[in-house]
């Protein structure tokens, strides 16, 4: 057996908002945007992990509204690879993006944590040499 990850999802208030956070400050790509009925699947890709897509799921529940910017529970929903994380932290700080302080090195490399729109954390990391 063969398994990969496809999609998870990030619930959101704003599909648009989110959408255009994800693609405008931290240069994802939109991968798919189709209406059906009142459903909106909405998933956008790091442009070099095509095969891997956020959700962005309009929250419609209390529950689902309780976990927006809170997904990871104050820890990283997710970890984005780079390979010059003081490039991308400068381009994505000059795009608005909030940091939670300067990249630092630690033994798993080197790494800064963001914060989406809604405060959900995302953990940006260049692996050691």
């Amino acid at each position: 057996m063969t398994m990969r990850l496809a999609v998870f999802t990030v619930f959101v208030n704003d599909q648009d908002q989110a959408l255009q956070f994800y693609v405008d400050r931290l240069g994802f790509v939109l991968s798919e945007d189709r209406q059906l009925g009142d459903y909106r699947w909405l998933l956008v890709s790091a442009p070099q992990s095509p095969d891997v897509a956020i959700n962005l799921e309009l929250a419609r529940t209390p529950d689902q509204r309780a976990l927006v910017g809170n997904q990871g529970g104050g820890k990283s929903v997710f970890a984005l690879a780079t390979d010059d994380c003081a490039r991308d932290f400068q381009a994505m700080s000059a795009r608005g993006v909030a940091f939670d302080g300067e990249p630092q090195r630690m033994p798993y490399g080197t790494g800064v944590a963001l914060s989406d729109l809604y405060g959900n954390k995302i953990y940006l990391n260049e692996d050691p040499l």
